[in-house]
Formats: C-alpha cells, sequence, structure tokens
C-alpha cells in the first residue's frame, strides 16, 4: 500500500470557518485528539492513541468521520519512550492506511502553525483561525494559509533500463527515483527534465503523469512520472547524488524480489518510487 495516501476524513471546508461549529466539535462526546510530537505518536493495540480535547488548548481540527467523529491535531513537546515515527508505521503497516492519511494531514498542518507563528509581511504575531487552515495578522490584516511543496519523482527509461540513483545518507544498496523540487513558474513535465538532466545529465523527452502521494516531512506532494530517455550518457553532480546508473529489467526483478547478489534494493511499498519502478517494468 502507497503510504499516506488514503484519507478517509471529511475536512468539512464549508464549516471550520465557523467558529461557533468547530467550538461544537470540540464540545461533543466523540471528540478525539491525536498528539504528534515531530513525527511520533502512540498507538494502542494497532491504531492510534486518541485522547478527549483540554480547556484552553490550541488544536488543528481535521475533520469527521464517516461515524460523524470529529478528529483534532495538537501538537506534543515531547514524544514518549513507546512512541513510533511515521515513517515506520508507513513500512510496516502498524495501523490502518486512512489512519495514516490522517496523521500525515495532522503532522503538516502542526508543522506549519509551528513555523508559521509570526507575519511574513510585517512581523507581528498571527491568530489561528478557520480550525487551523488560516493565520491571520492583526496588524497588517494579511491571511496566511498551509502550503504544500510539490516535488516531482520520475524514473526514466531508456533502451538501457530505467535510471535509478542514490544519496549517500541512504541505506547500502538502496537505489530509487530521481526527485527534486518544482520551482516558481515550472510545469511539471519541465520540472522533471530539469532535474534529471542537473543531477544525471541525461535528457527527457515525452513525460507522464502516474500518481502522487502525500508526503509529511514536513508537508511536500510527491508526483510520480515516468519519462522517455533522449539520451544515455549519464554524468553524475555529486552535489545530488552519490551515483546513478542504468538498470536493466532483470536486475530490477532481482532487486524488487531481495535477492540481488550484491545486496542492491528499491524503496519499499510505502514509497512511491517502489510503484513508479514496478509501472515503467509493466508489472502489477
Amino acid at each position: 500500500m502507497l503510504g499516506f495516501s488514503v484519507n478517509e476524513i471529511d475536512r468539512s471546508a464549508n464549516h471550520r470557518r465557523d467558529q461557533a461549529w468547530v467550538a461544537a466539535q470540540l464540545a461533543s462526546p466523540k471528540a478525539a485528539v491525536i498528539d504528534i510530537a515531530g513525527d511520533k505518536v502512540g498507538i494502542i493495540a494497532g491504531h492510534v492513541r486518541t485522547r478527549l480535547p483540554r480547556d484552553g488548548e490550541e488544536l488543528v481540527f481535521l475533520g469527521c468521520d464517516q461515524d460523524d467523529q470529529p478528529f483534532f491535531g495538537s501538537r506534543c513537546t515531547n514524544a514518549e519512550e513507546d512512541w513510533r515515527d511515521l515513517r515506520s508505521l508507513a513500512i510496516e503497516g502498524a495501523v490502518s492506511a486512512a489512519e495514516l492519511g490522517l496523521l500525515a494531514q495532522a503532522r503538516s498542518l502542526i508543522n506549519w502553525h509551528i513555523t508559521h507563528g509570526f507575519c511574513a509581511n510585517c512581523g507581528a504575531a498571527t491568530l489561528m483561525m478557520d480550525g487551523g487552515y488560516r493565520r491571520h495578522c492583526d496588524a497588517c490584516g494579511l491571511d496566511h494559509f498551509p502550503r504544500t511543496d510539490p516535488v516531482i519523482i520520475i524514473v526514466v527509461r531508456s533502451s538501457k533500463g530505467l535510471l535509478l540513483g542514490r544519496q549517500k545518507v541512504w541505506a547500502p544498496g538502496m537505489y530509487s527515483a530521481l526527485a527534486g523540487f518544482m520551482e516558481p513558474g515550472e510545469t511539471i513535465e519541465n520540472a522533471a527534465r530539469r532535474e534529471v538532466h542537473e543531477e544525471s545529465a541525461i535528457r527527457v523527452g515525452e513525460v507522464h503523469y502516474v500518481m502522487s502521494q502525500p508526503w509529511p516531512f514536513p508537508s511536500s506532494l510527491m508526483i510520480g512520472l515516468i519519462g522517455e530517455a533522449d539520451s544515455d550518457e549519464i554524468t553524475v553532480d555529486p552535489v545530488e547524488l552519490e551515483t546513478a546508473r542504468w538498470f536493466e529489467r532483470d536486475e530490477l526483478l532481482l532487486m524488487h524480489e531481495e535477492r540481488h547478489p550484491d545486496g542492491l534494493k528499491f524503496p519499499t511499498r510505502m514509497a512511491i518510487a517502489h510503484h513508479l519502478i514496478l509501472e515503467a517494468l509493466q508489472l502489477p
């Protein structure tokens, strides 16, 4: 299962601007608060740990589930010893896909509030509004809204196979799709072509969209693509990558089955790169 990609919550965007409505959700006996410390949360019996709201605390409204149970997120300054990080939960499938998606939403929103407590226009303190989906500056009247950073991630194909690279900080033997942040004024396709050329000197022609994945570290949207190479001579940018090379189908199948003689592998099923590689190989 692609991690963080399922979120069944109703975010109630048409209601959360009403402070009285949000207050009523907080007062509900079914209201549930998820504490998040960095990217760690408490887990009990395979479910995310929740608690009742406390008087006077600032919470972000996440939404209501199919049973009209309202959920809120809270910043916790200290994780308890047995709390788990979101990456581990996703890799292990330790909670349901729907709960994992809810955690991604909560983690991204809470991080945005931590880093946007002051107005970028005048420097005054801002106030949380709309259940956490807006911060307002009374001093200059400017409104600030949560941001999501778009990231392209692309598997490039040629007659030599699939282009994958690795960074020094990754686990030994790990190779993955090339990726990078989009820049202002770029299309998705041109951002992908630029990133691939910057990192590997490979020119990419046709690009097509496959899938996307919310990535709450801290708040990105991975835009998954497959591209067709117009060149095949690799020159690696050592600032971006440790190495990059072409992988033929048979070698990729060994990596997928974790039978590669050199211990090479690509990301687990929770990562979009895994699914892009399978899609490029035309495997289920």
